[in-house]
């Protein structure tokens, strides 16, 4: 099984590609779900690496790959401009075990 990444940065895209990951520049929402569900399609691929940016325009395609059951795993990286949500990992010990630390 491969990875595929589906950025819509031209940096992170060819970052990746320099490290031999596959993988295609997306620059309309229509564009990044369609590539989106073609990744989901293809059976040779077994991570899915989309930029957060992405991620906010097909969150719900992803969800409904992650809940199917599915191999695939949908890794989320962040841009050349870091972390959107500097407290995400925060948020997700809270959601994960019910406690704020």
């Amino acid at each position: 099984m491969k990875s595929y990444l589906i950025s819509d940065n031209k940096d992170t895209f060819i970052g990746l590609r320099l490290a031999g990951i596959q993988g295609v520049l997306a620059k309309t929402p229509e564009e990044m779900k369609e590539y989106f569900s073609k990744a989901a399609e293809d059976k040779n691929i077994g991570i899915i690496i989309v930029t957060e940016k992405i991620l906010e325009e097909i969150g719900e395609e992803a969800m409904k790959l992650k809940k199917s059951g599915s191999s695939k795993l949908v890794v989320t990286i962040p841009d050349r401009w870091g972390l959107r949500d500097k407290d995400f990992i925060m948020k997700y010990i809270k959601e994960s075990i019910g406690l704020k630390v």
